[in-house]
């Protein structure tokens, strides 16, 4: 088994409008990777957030040589954040937490057990949110629908908050995909995973960034990117579409020759219009979905631009 003494524990937190949660977060990180033993290494990532956030942290940095911050340019969203953090980490492990504190840093001393114990992966479950009920049914709802659609195994209830060997770590940075969605791309490396279940906590400061729409953006990132269905769905719908259609022209041509009863009317017309018009719309919004993946993949930007990174001299 290894030593714990003689590892390096990386923490990566991607931080928007978490001036207040900040100070606290290290404090717990100190307090957490202290009790565990190990060497470690604490990176904060602020994703061009508007407030104090790039202030405290240079406070925090000069006093702590185990703390660096990447200032991002601009926000370029907790993904991105994430995948700076870990470029620049340097430990035998990296643990990503979002920087609003939901994401409890004590919770990394089970993460490192289970690592000991030979795992590659360990996510955190969310086994209970401190949310609505109805925010807590939508979510669980999404996992099931994106582990159902997704041509890989997606681990149900598990968000980004995890712990992930070294090995794991370099093959997501070796990836050249534009779009990321990290706990995809995680599930996708492949590896021995296994999840801590824990309660999620309500955001300690200020309000969540996150809304209806945005959600709805996360979603349709996942499912886009790790599944092939929607596609495959269009397909088969048209091949249905087709054979209907075939089936009902031989029919009314049969009506019109031999008894001269074809169908008759507008009503007819408009309805079988509308649901062809409905049925293509929907293949060119599924289609529209793929080829703007495509067209960012393409293009190559960088994840994101660093504007400066603060450490200690």
């Amino acid at each position: 088994m290894k030593n714990i003494k003689n590892l390096k524990v990386s923490a990566v937190i991607a931080c928007y409008k978490d001036e207040q949660s900040i100070p606290l977060m290290h404090e717990r990180l100190c307090s957490t990777f202290k009790k565990i033993g190990c060497k470690y290494e604490i990176i904060f990532v602020n994703d061009g957030s508007p407030d104090e956030s790039e202030k405290i942290l240079i406070d925090i940095c000069e006093k702590d040589e185990n703390t660096i911050a990447i200032i991002h340019s601009r926000n370029f969203n907790s993904q991105n954040a994430f995948s700076s953090g870990m470029k620049h980490s340097t430990g035998d492990s990296v643990v990503l937490l979002d920087g609003d504190l939901q994401d409890p840093p004590e919770l990394i001393e089970n993460f490192v057990v289970k690592w000991l114990e030979g795992n590659d992966v360990v996510y955190g479950l969310r086994k209970k949110r401190e949310a609505s009920k109805i925010m807590n049914f939508s979510y669980k709802i999404f996992y099931r629908i994106f582990n159902k659609l997704s041509y890989i195994n997606i681990p149900l209830d598990a968000g980004d908050f995890s712990l992930m060997d070294r090995k794991v770590v370099d093959a997501i940075n070796s990836l050249k995909e534009t779009d990321r969605f990290i706990r995809g791309l995680r599930a996708w490396t492949g590896f021995t995973q296994i999840g801590v279940p824990y309660m999620r906590p309500e955001r300690q400061f200020g309000k969540s960034t996150n809304n209806l729409f945005k959600n709805i953006q996360w979603a349709k990132k996942g499912i886009f990117s790790f599944s092939h269905l929607p596609l495959e769905i269009m397909s088969f719908i048209s091949y249905l579409i087709f054979i209907l259609s075939g089936f009902a022209v031989a029919v009314y041509v049969a009506l019109y020759f031999i008894k001269d009863e074809a169908p008759k009317g507008i009503t007819t017309l408009i309805v079988l219009v509308l649901f062809l018009g409905a049925m293509q719309l929907l293949s060119i919004s599924i289609l529209s979905e793929y080829i703007a993946k495509i067209l960012d993949e393409t293009k190559k930007r960088p994840h994101s631009i660093i504007k400066r990174i603060i450490k200690k001299k």
